[in-house]
């Protein structure tokens, strides 16, 4: 059973922007640096456990793109802060978890169904994990208040993320 984490694999989160004040935000792209993925060797099954405290701020986006060097080191470490306590609270649930409970083929894709826990809170999420050159590839679209958690907000509402997060995860096919 491989097992990948961030020196060979790649798990991305993007937050987006909302609210009366949202021109003067940023949609974000973060980086889970601390993981481990179990894939079984027949992929009939995965494994994940994220830390929820290892996550780094890579950049804001712009127009859907990367917008490298918007956001100061102080507002990295702003943002870390939020995300930690007030978004994934890691202090009280460190690690958020995933196991398959099925796999099927759709072509050449596959379809990962199974239990998320992230924020004390379990609920069934599905993928579909398709090729892309060397590297399987998932998109997956969940809504914060799923888990519990509210999205960020701050001066009164008029600034705020989407309840709607994305992760994309990437591994290399073995």
């Amino acid at each position: 059973m491989p097992t990948y984490d961030a020196s060979s694999a790649e798990v991305l989160l993007f937050s987006f922007k909302d609210g009366l004040l949202a021109k003067l935000a940023h949609d974000l792209k973060l980086r889970v640096d601390e993981f481990s993925i179990d894939v079984a060797d027949d992929l009939s099954s995965v494994k994940a456990t994220f830390q929820a405290s290892r996550v780094s701020v890579l950049c804001a986006m712009k127009d859907g793109r990367d917008d490298h060097g918007t956001l100061s080191d102080g507002d990295k470490k702003k943002i870390l802060s939020n995300v930690a306590d007030d978004v994934l609270n890691s202090r009280r649930h460190p690690t958020i978890t995933f196991e398959s409970t099925g796999v099927r083929e759709q072509g050449s894709s596959r379809v990962v169904t199974g239990n998320l826990t992230l924020n004390g809170q379990t609920r069934s999420v599905s993928a579909t994990v398709r090729e892309d050159g060397a590297s399987w590839v998932t998109d997956v679209n969940l809504q914060q208040p799923d888990f519990g958690i509210k999205p960020y907000k701050a001066l009164a509402g008029a600034l705020k993320v989407k309840p709607e997060v994305r992760v994309s995860v990437r591994v290399p096919k073995s």
